[in-house]
C-alpha cells in the first residue's frame, strides 16, 4: 500500500500483469491481421482489414466486462472505423472526465526484418514482442482497458472515462475530426487527456512527453522533358531533373550539415530548453546509440545535447520516397523526363504549420533552375504540440507512480515524431491537462523493420497509468 496516496500499488501491478498475460493470445491474433493505414492501402474501405481489426478490439473490450461501459464501433461512409467507449465514473465519483487516446492503424510492413521475425507473425524474444503495430499503437487499447478494469476489480474509484481509438493516425488523423464532432456531446468536458502513442527515453522509468514536432509533407515533381531521351545525346544540353531536385533540396537544408533554413525554425522556450538539458543528461549516449547505424556511419553530431535538440526542437528534412527512377539493374542510358521525391519536413513544436506550408511552396516554386516545371501534390501539414502546464497534484501522482513501479523519478521527454490530434485536443479542451506517454523506446523501431513492444516496461507503464487515474479521485471532486 502506498501510504501517501492510499493506493494499493502492489495489487495494481499484480492484476495488471495478470490481465496483460491473459490478453496476450488475443492481442497476438489481432496483430496478425495485415491491415494498413489509409495512406498505404487504397482498398482500405473494401478489403475489410481495418474493420476486422476494429471488430476484434471491440470484442476484446466487450469481453473485459468493464462496469457501466458502453462500447461503440463507428464506421461512417467514406471514413476509417473508430472505437468509442464510455465508462461511468465510480459511485461517488461524478466529477471529471479522463479521455484515453490511441490508434489501431499501422504503417506498411517495410523490409529488413531479422531472420525469424516478420511484420505479421508476432514473436516474443527476450520479453519483446516483435511485429508491426504492437508498440505503435495497438497496445494502447489493452493499456486503457486493463487500467480501468484493474481499478474496478480492486474496488478502487475512477472518474468518468471516455476512450477514443482511431484508425487513421498513420495517415495524418484526417478522419478523427469527423468522429470527434459527431461525439462532441457524448465526450463532454475533458479534465485529463491520456495519450498512449508516444515514446520513452529508456525502459527504466516513466517518461512524459511534453513536446511533439509538427510536419509538412508533399510529393515534389521536377519535369524537364515530354519523354525520356538518349543520355549521351542530351546530357549537357538538357538539365537533369534529379540535379534540379538537389538544388531545390538545398533551398531547405544545408547539404553539408543538414541544418534547415530559418523559415522553419523557432526560438526554444526557456523552460523547454532546461528540460531538454536534463533529459539529454539522463539519456547520455542513448541519444546517439538508439539507432541502428550501419558499419562505421557516424551521427550528425557527437554532442548528446545538440543531438537531442536536433530531433525535438529543430526542423529537419527527410526524403522518404521517390518515383521516376527505374531499378538500377534495369536502368538504360536515358535522361529521364522527371523525378519525383516525397519530402517529409519535421517542424518545431510551436511552429505554425500553415505558415511553414506557405514557405515550403514558395521556396520550391520561385525562380526554379532552368525554368523547369515543379509540381507539388499531396501537400499537407500538421501541428506540433507543446503541453500545457500540469497541476502540482498531477505532477506528484506521476512522480509517485514512477517511484512505485520503476524505483526512479519520472522524466520529461520531447519527441521528434508527430501526433496531430494532440494540438487539436489542446485547443478543443483548453482546461485539460495532458499525460502523453508510450512504449517507443530505444531500438523499438516504429515504422521500420523489427518493431517491438517491450513487455515488462509496458506492464509497468499500464500500472503507472492505473495508479494515476485512480489517484485523481481526490482532486477532480468539486
Amino acid at each position: 500500500m502506498d501510504q501517501q496516496q492510499g493506493i494499493p500499488a502492489d495489487q495494481i501491478n499484480q492484476l495488471v500483469n495478470k490481465h496483460f498475460e491473459d490478453a496476450l493470445p488475443k492481442f497476438i491474433e489481432i496483430l496478425k491481421i495485415p491491415s494498413q493505414s489509409r495512406m498505404f492501402d487504397p482498398e482500405y474501405l473494401t478489403n475489410g482489414l481495418l474493420m476486422k481489426t476494429a471488430q476484434e478490439f471491440r470484442d476484446y473490450i466487450l469481453a473485459s466486462n468493464l462496469k457501466n461501459a458502453k462500447v461503440e464501433l463507428l464506421s461512417d461512409e467514406g471514413y476509417s472505423p473508430f472505437l468509442f467507449v464510455e465508462v461511468d465514473g465510480s459511485e461517488g465519483q461524478t466529477d471529471g472526465t479522463v479521455l484515453f487516446y490511441g490508434h489501431m492503424d499501422k504503417q506498411p510492413p517495410f523490409n529488413g526484418w531479422k531472420e525469424g521475425l516478420s511484420a505479421y507473425e508476432p514473436k516474443i524474444v527476450d520479453d519483446k514482442l516483435y511485429c508491426r503495430g504492437g508498440a505503435d499503437d495497438h497496445y494502447s487499447i489493452l493499456g486503457a482497458v486493463i487500467a480501468i478494469r484493474t481499478i474496478q476489480e480492486l474496488g478502487l474509484k475512477h472518474p468518468r472515462i471516455v476512450m477514443t481509438f482511431e484508425a487513421d493516425e498513420e495517415s495524418g488523423s484526417a478522419h478523427i475530426d469527423h468522429y470527434l464532432a459527431k461525439l462532441k456531446e457524448k465526450i463532454g468536458a475533458v479534465d485529463l487527456v491520456v495519450c498512449l502513442d508516444s515514446g520513452c527515453g529508456n525502459y527504466e522509468q516513466l517518461w512524459i512527453t511534453t513536446t511533439l514536432r509538427g510536419m509538412v509533407g508533399a510529393c515534389v515533381t521536377v519535369q524537364v522533358l515530354d519523354e525520356g531521351v538518349h543520355s549521351g545525346d542530351a546530357s549537357g544540353v538538357v538539365p537533369s531533373s534529379f540535379r534540379i531536385q538537389r538544388l531545390l533540396l538545398d533551398r531547405i537544408d544545408n547539404p553539408n550539415t543538414g541544418e534547415v533554413v530559418e523559415d522553419f525554425q523557432v526560438n526554444i522556450p526557456g523552460e523547454r530548453y532546461l528540460q531538454a538539458q536534463k533529459a539529454a543528461e539522463v539519456l547520455g549516449r542513448t541519444t546517439l546509440t538508439k539507432f541502428p547505424f550501419y558499419g562505421s556511419t557516424q551521427p550528425t553530431t557527437q554532442d548528446y545535447f545538440k543531438a537531442y535538440l536536433n530531433r525535438i526542437w529543430k526542423a529537419q528534412l527527410s526524403v522518404v520516397g521517390a518515383d521516376g527512377l527505374p531499378p538500377a539493374k534495369t536502368a538504360g542510358n536515358v535522361l529521364r523526363p522527371e523525378t519525383t521525391l516525397k519530402y517529409s519536413l519535421r517542424l518545431p513544436p510551436t511552429k505554425d504549420p500553415k505558415e511553414a506550408e506557405a514557405a515550403f511552396v514558395k521556396l520550391l516554386t520561385t525562380n526554379v533552375p532552368y525554368n523547369a516545371t515543379v509540381k507539388i501534390t499531396g501537400l499537407g501539414s500538421g501541428s506540433g504540440f507543446n503541453a500545457p502546464q500540469s497541476q502540482p497534484y498531477l505532477d506528484q501522482l506521476i512522480q509517485s507512480a514512477s517511484q512505485q513501479y520503476f524505483k526512479k523519478d519520472a522524466q520529461t521527454l520531447g519527441e521528434g515524431g508527430s501526433i496531430p490530434l494532440m494540438n487539436t485536443l489542446k485547443e478543443q479542451y483548453p482546461k485539460a491537462q495532458f499525460i502523453v506517454t508510450g512504449v517507443l523506446g530505444p531500438n523499438s523501431n516504429a515504422h521500420g523493420p523489427n518493431e517491438f513492444l517491450h513487455i515488462p516496461f509496458t506492464k509497468n507503464l499500464i500500472s503507472c497509468i492505473t495508479y494515476i487515474v485512480t489517484g485523481l479521485q481526490a482532486h477532480l471532486k468539486k
